[in-house]
């Protein structure tokens, strides 16, 4: 709520110094044939919910162990506790988005999106589990426990994506306006895994672990023409295929999943017809 708060202050106080000298900036702008697009920053926060999935473990360099989990279920770990808390307002699943809208219509446009979700292997759950562990075969049903397998991402399951943008109107009045926007996407994985496998643990790293895909659609509330509110939902693909495993990295996990984003938050718009 402190965010939010701030940001509607912000939004004032930038509204207040920019309206003076709007309309004749706009008119030259105008005259100039400039293209009259517009930047917006947005923040916001999320909940996730994950498909099942099938999981891979191997290690053949400094362990002996080839297994796969069929099934396995995942939540998300909001941490929304820390909301109020400025100083640590990026422990929360949060959004940070950064996008421009083309020329004097703004329908369409392209982004940069950050998402921070996070994805958490449920502890003690039953899977099927097949293949080798350390010499030993295994094909049955398993209760596994943290001194098993652990794996989470939780720092988390990260979304590095370029989005197409097309936004329509609905409502479109002087200081208020209500829009659609469908977006459409992909990029890295840029994730932060901890894992324990057979008590090899590690507390893991930033890097590359596989590519994901995304399509959503967002509903925005502008207010006062430099600030807006807006909520949306996020379908997506994460394919990771690049996540190591133990203290050495020598292990290796692969997993695919679809995930489903709900995101809410603030932002503010900067139009070029200002300058």
């Amino acid at each position: 709520m402190k965010q939010i708060i701030l940001i509607c202050l912000l939004a004032l106080a930038y509204n207040q110094a920019i309206s003076q000298d709007n309309n004749s900036l706009s008119e030259l702008v105008s005259k100039k044939g400039f293209s009259r697009g517009e930047f917006y920053l947005f923040w916001g926060y999320n909940r996730d919910w994950y498909s099942k999935s099938t999981i891979r473990f191997r290690n053949s360099e400094t362990d002996n162990y080839d297994f796969t989990f069929k099934n396995a279920h995942a939540s998300d770990k909001p941490d929304m506790e820390y909301f109020y808390k400025i100083k640590v307002m990026t422990v929360p699943q949060y959004n940070f988005h950064i996008g421009y809208f083309f020329n004097n219509k703004r329908n369409f446009g392209i982004e940069l999106s950050w998402d921070h979700l996070k994805y958490v292997v449920n502890d003690y759950q039953s899977m099927f589990v097949s293949g080798n562990v350390r010499g030993h075969a295994i094909n049955k049903d398993t209760v596994v426990t943290p001194d098993f397998v652990h794996l989470q991402h939780t720092n988390g399951n990260n979304y590095l994506m370029i989005n197409m943008l097309k936004r329509t109107d609905f409502v479109k009045k002087k200081n208020i306006k209500i829009s659609a926007i469908g977006k459409v996407g992909a990029g890295p994985l840029v994730s932060y895994t901890i894992s324990s496998v057979l008590g090899n643990y590690d507390k893991g790293a930033f890097y590359y672990h596989g590519m994901v895909y995304g399509l959503s659609t967002t509903l925005r509330l502008e207010l006062l023409k430099y600030f807006f509110i807006e909520t949306s939902l996020q379908g997506a693909f994460a394919n990771y295929t690049n996540t190591r495993l133990g203290a050495d990295h020598k292990g290796l996990a692969t997993h695919r999943f679809f995930s489903l984003q709900y995101m809410y938050g603030a932002g503010l718009t900067l139009p070029l017809s200002v300058f």
